[in-house]
């Protein structure tokens, strides 16, 4: 069985960065579920799809052309950059994925990205429904007004305007979102590894998990 780690949580808890960073570790493929929304809302914005149209949203699904390269997200070939990384496009993701249509399209796919020699996959349902066999599963947590701070560093530090109540506000109303829709809500996989980041580095959350990774892969580790 191909080995597997989920990591799972809210936005702006720094699950991608630690995703990526543990898969380059372990030299491992990773898989960043949040992308996966992010594109079909942004290629939905494109197609004029209305974003509570289920039907219309799980065909374009279907059809996703979402390829991984060195940490770019591509699109039919296109490299989309920061286009899939502005908070509208997290809203429109948020949006998308509420709808089990959608999820369905998706699972298969992301599924498919479980081969040798590993996977480091994080998102939000990534240990309770697309990986509930994986060895090890984490839930990376962190306070709401922790996340919108790091976010806004990030937005300011990419040159982009950024309002620091404005995205403690979309934080919330996010998590509200993904924690109560019908299908795969937010929550901690059972037996799921519980880290609360908000007064830790990436650093520390990062070897704070590689000693659990030692722990469950006694064999992967370098």
């Amino acid at each position: 069985m191909t080995p597997i780690i989920t990591i799972d949580g809210p936005s702006g808890t720094g699950k991608g960065t630690l995703a990526v960073r543990l898969a380059h570790h372990l030299g491992w493929h990773c898989l960043d579920s949040g992308a996966l929304y992010r594109v079909l809302g942004l290629a939905a914005g494109r197609r004029a799809i209305d974003l509570e149209d289920a039907a219309a949203l799980a065909e374009l699904a279907a059809q996703l052309g979402v390829t991984f390269v060195d940490g770019r997200v591509l699109l039919n070939g296109e490299d989309l950059g920061d286009a899939i990384r502005t908070e509208t496009a997290g809203m429109a993701a948020s949006r998308v994925a509420a709808h089990p249509a959608v999820r369905a399209a998706l699972l298969d796919w992301q599924r498919r990205q479980a081969r040798g020699p590993g996977l480091v996959a994080d998102g939000r349902d990534m240990g309770t429904v697309v990986f509930p066999q994986a060895p090890l599963k984490v839930f990376l947590d962190a306070s709401a007004d922790e996340r919108a701070a790091r976010r806004y560093k990030q937005l300011i530090g990419k040159g982009l305007s950024a309002n620091l109540a404005d995205l403690a506000v979309d934080i919330r109303e996010r998590d509200t979102r993904d924690r109560n829709r019908p299908v795969a809500p937010l929550r901690p996989a059972a037996g799921a590894l519980m880290v609360d980041s908000t007064a830790l580095s990436i650093n520390d959350v990062f070897e704070l998990i590689l000693e659990e990774v030692r722990r469950v892969f006694p064999d992967q580790v370098p």
